[in-house]
C-alpha cells in the first residue's frame, strides 16, 4: 500500500506555507495525515492562532475518513445537513466540512492521505494545500 513518506510530508508542509507567504495570506497552519487519519506532520506559522491545529486536522480528517474532499463535504452538508451532523457525531466532532481539507492520491489514484490547511479563507487554504501536494509529486483533490 502506498503512503505519504516523511520526505513528502515535509515537502507538503514547506511548500504549502511558502505558497501562503507568496500569496500574502494570513499565517497558516498545515497538517498532513496518512490514509488511516494519523498525523504525519504539522506546522503552524509564527502569528497563527494556537487553536489552528484542531481546525487543520478536522479539515483533513473529514477528507480522509469520508474519502471526500472539503469542497464536496461542504456541498453535502448544505444538501444533507442531518447526514453530516450524524457523520460528525460518529467521528467525535472532529470533521470540519469546508474547503482546505484536500484528499491526497498517488499517481494511480489511490487515497494515501489528506492535507488540512487553515488560517486564511477556506478557498485560499485549499490553494496552499494543493501547492504543497503538487510539489511533492502527488495528486490533490479539493
Amino acid at each position: 500500500m502506498a503512503e505519504i513518506s516523511l520526505t513528502k510530508t515535509r515537502m507538503i508542509l514547506r511548500k504549502a506555507l511558502a505558497k501562503g507567504r507568496e500569496m500574502g495570506l494570513k499565517p497558516l497552519s498545515v497538517v498532513v495525515l496518512d490514509a488511516g487519519g494519523h498525523v504525519k506532520g504539522f506546522e503552524r506559522e509564527d502569528g497563527a492562532a494556537p487553536g489552528r491545529f484542531a481546525i487543520a486536522h478536522g479539515k483533513a480528517y473529514g477528507a480522509v475518513m469520508l474519502g471526500m474532499a472539503g469542497t464536496a463535504q461542504m456541498a453535502r452538508a448544505e444538501q444533507q445537513p442531518y447526514f453530516m451532523a450524524a457523520v460528525n457525531g460518529v467521528y467525535g466532532g472532529q470533521v470540519i466540512p469546508v474547503p482546505g481539507g484536500v484528499l491526497v492520491r498517488d499517481k494511480r489514484g489511490a487515497v494515501i492521505g489528506a492535507v488540512g490547511v487553515t488560517g486564511d479563507t477556506s478557498d485560499n487554504d485549499a490553494v496552499a494545500a494543493m501547492a504543497g501536494i503538487a510539489a511533492a509529486g502527488l495528486v490533490g483533490e479539493i
